[in-house]
Order: structure tokens, then sequence, then C-alpha cells
């Protein structure tokens, strides 16, 4: 309820709300907040968030009520480094459960939490629900349930809600929106979003990851793949005119990216003479150019969720534009779960991705930096590695001169731009889907959820459902 600096800037003492409490009648105490920090950094647990705490020295618990945070160094970004990443895990839950082992105990699929709402059920693969939390220390939430199912794919969601079977979906895609046209009962719903989607290349061969890739490990000819395609057309053909081109792995919302980022120009004349001089030749005119000296074809096969609606589209003309300078696109459409395992395992060539940024540009280091390649439990699935990358983020994320901080990103951005460990492709326009009986507060870029507590229906619009979700018999 309340926070003091220290006079140095150094640290940061929280202190907390006495009427906080978990769903189970415990009293929230600055040992959850202190045990929280350590699992989060823990690196048996491996969470993919540890890189973005780098800053933070220690936290302790001076009393019951008081967490205090110590840095490392100020910087601007300090009081969002304590309150963004960390979700306050309760203690006496998780009491003698360590290391990897909390990916898997109990309390992490019944969970207890001190917020609005409370955990019912989560039915793995179907649906989660949960219940406004009555006596809540920071009022009830208007709405009286929530349930999150969990459908295979966007075509799915959107026959849901035109049915009536689901009040909410959170993206709908551009070819679909037509369909809420003439539905008196719903409407689209617009909101900023932080996403960005791009074609990631992995730098090592995926078998042995201490060598580099044998042909996107070359980053002359990832820039050659770069320049065949046209970023502009295919954000078009995607989104129409719901998308943007993504200049970077950052979103135009993080308030860096502009123009004056370098891009790797659309050139597929450029590209074939690059290829050329790589040694990739095609043995007639339009066939698929192979390796001089060894025969190896010039192919690539590039993993992509099947559920996604967008990155799926995207693929045609992908491999249209890069069959144009003689490279062979193989695209594997996997289940989602599946698609997450080969991300993972760093076993793929290509990946078609979307990622969901933070609102800070300082948090691009959890995919893109050093320490996050050699993690392997984090999202840097390619590998890619950039010191001089890293120094550019670390002295950005440190000024407190905005425009300075600017400066040095543009910077950062030219060289993960120029060294291609990815052809960045369109920030989406996000449109969500919605019944026009639910009244929904403005929505973040950051999590669209993040006030679900104050949506509301009034009392002349609920409609009977039983506990499975679906609508009740009528009486």
């Amino acid at each position: 309820d309340s926070w003091r600096w220290s006079p140095d800037s150094l640290s940061i003492a929280f202190h907390l709300n006495p009427r906080a409490r978990w769903h189970d009648g415990r009293a929230v105490t600055a040992r959850d907040v202190a045990f929280t920090y350590g699992v989060h950094v823990d690196p048996a647990v491996g969470s993919p968030v540890a890189s973005l705490l780098g800053n933070i020295d220690s936290v302790t618990a001076r009393d019951s009520a008081t967490a205090i945070f110590y840095f490392k160094r100020r910087t601007p970004e300090q009081f969002f480094d304590a309150t963004y990443q960390l979700r306050i895990m309760p203690e006496h839950s998780f009491a003698g459960i360590a290391g990897g082992a909390i990916k898997t105990a109990a309390p992490t699929r019944v969970p207890v939490g001190s917020g609005r709402f409370r955990f019912v059920r989560w039915v793995a693969g179907q649906r989660v629900e949960i219940v406004a939390d009555t006596t809540n220390y920071r009022g009830r939430a208007h709405l009286d349930r929530i349930i999150w199912s969990v459908v295979p794919d966007p075509t799915t969601e959107l026959t849901k809600l035109l049915a009536g079977e689901a009040d909410f979906v959170e993206y709908i895609p551009p070819p679909q929106l037509p369909q809420l046209a003439g539905q008196p009962r719903l409407k689209p719903l617009p909101y900023p979003s932080l996403d960005y989607s791009f074609v990631a290349f992995n730098l090592h061969d995926q078998n042995n990851p201490a060598r580099p890739h044998p042909v996107l490990g070359d980053r002359a000819l990832r820039r050659a793949l770069t320049m065949a395609v046209n970023r502009a057309q295919l954000a078009r053909a995607v989104l129409d005119t719901l998308g943007t081109v993504a200049r970077c792995p950052c979103s135009r919302w993080q308030g860096i990216a502009d123009s004056t980022i370098a891009q790797i120009p659309y050139d597929t004349a450029g590209a074939n003479r690059l290829l050329d001089s790589l040694g990739w030749r095609a043995q007639q005119r339009g066939g698929i150019r192979r390796r001089q000296g060894e025969g190896m074809p010039l192919r690539i096969t590039a993993i992509v969720g099947s559920g996604s609606t967008t990155r799926m589209a995207m693929a045609v003309p992908l491999q249209a534009m890069l069959r144009s300078v003689g490279v062979q696109l193989q695209i594997e459409p996997l289940e989602s779960n599946l698609f997450g395992e080969r991300l993972r395992a760093r076993h793929f060539d290509a990946a078609l991705i979307g990622w969901h940024a933070d609102p800070v540009p300082s948090t691009v280091r959890q995919g893109w930096s050093v320490a996050s390649a050699r993690d392997k439990e984090s999202s840097n699935f390619g590998g890619y590695e950039s010191p001089v990358f890293d120094a550019l983020v670390d002295s950005a994320s440190a000024q407190t001169d905005p425009s300075r901080a600017k400066a040095l990103y543009r910077k950062a951005y030219d060289v993960i731009n120029s060294d291609a460990p990815a052809i960045w492709v369109y920030e989406p326009r996000n449109v969500a889907g919605i019944a026009t009986r639910v009244h929904a507060v403005s929505m973040r870029a950051d999590s669209w959820w993040a006030r679900l507590p104050e949506w509301w229906i009034a009392e002349s619009e609920r409609i009977p459902r039983d506990r499975t979700g679906l609508r009740a018999s009528e009486p």
C-alpha cells in the first residue's frame, strides 16, 4: 500500500497492506515476497524472467509487513524490475519444495492467490475457472465467475463466440472480422498491442549446438534471405490494414522504434548477387540453389504453430518470396504444445513466431542476449549472441536521459538488424471480439486481462449458466 526509496536510491522498502490475505486465510507477508524473488532467480527453477532481474541484488523481509529490494545500480527501471515480473507466491504453500520440483508441485497446479478472483479448477488443455473472492481486501470483483475455454484453433474460437458459447475472444484474425458484422449481440473491440511476429533462424546445428548451423550460421546468408522478403507486402497479405511492418525485436508501443532504425532493404537482385558470391548457385534459371562443390540444396524447414491463423497465412507468400531467389522453404505445421517443445529443444531450422513484449525495451534481453542464448529455459530459441548488442542495451537501460536512452537502443537495434538473426515481419493491431452485454474497461497493451475485476454485466443482461459454463435449460 506504500513504498519508500532510500536516500541513495539503491533500495525500495515496500509496505504491505495489513488486510491482504491469501485465499486460504493466511496473511500475505514480506517473507512471501522474499521467497518469490528467491524462486525466480534459482537456476534450478529456470524461470524465464530470471535474466530480467539481474539488477536486483537481494530482497529481504525487515518485518512481516516490509519487503526491501536492494539494487546493484541506479537505473530508471528499478521500480519496474521490482514490481512487474514477480507474481508473489505463498511461502507456506511451497514449504519443503525446492528447485525444479516447484514446476510440477501440487500448489502450482492448484494455486493459492491473493487477488480479487480465486482459483476454482484447471482442466489441462480444456479450461481454467476462477470466481470472485467475496471478502477480498481490495473489494469484490464485479463479475461472479470467469471461465477460460481452451480451444484448438481460431476458427473454433470464433464459432463459439458467434454461437453465444463465449463472451470474449482476445484476438480475431483480420480475415474473420467481417463475420462480426450483422451480429447485434457482438462487437469488435480494438486495443493496443505489444506483439510482433518474425521468422527466427536457428544459428546453431540442432543436432550439435556447439557448432554453427550448416546453413543459417552464415550471417551473410541470413542477410540475403532477409533481402528476398518483401515484408510490407507480407504484412499486408496477412493483416491488411490491421498491422504494420516490424522494424526490430520490439513494439512501437515501447516508444523506441521509428524510421531511423537501419533496415536490411528488400532487394531481390542484391539477394541473388549475395547468394551467388557465397557459392550457392542454381543449375538452371528458377531452380533451387546448391552449394558449389558439395551439391547440398539451399533448403530450410520452418516450423509454425498450426493454431495461429496469421502465421499460417504468412507461410505461403513467404515460401514464394524465397523461392524467387532459389531458396526452398518447407513449412512444418505443428500443434501448439509440440511447437513449443520443438522451440525449447532448439530443434528447428527456422520458426514463425509471435512474441509478446514487455512495456520497457530493456526486456529485449529475455530473447536476444548472450545470457539468454546460454540459458536453455529462455526464449532465445535461435541462440543469437552479440556482446556489442548486450552492451548497448545495458547502457540504454541505465540512462536517465530519455533521448540518450533512445539513441542507444536504436544503435542496439541497428546491430541486431545487421546480424539478421530473424526477419521481423509485422506488428498486429489487436482486435478482440466481445458480447455487447459485457462492459469491458480499457485494456492495456501488456495484459488485456489486468482490469478484469472491473468488467461488469448488468443484472438484466445476465444469462443463467450451469456449472460447466453452458447455458442452463430454460425454466
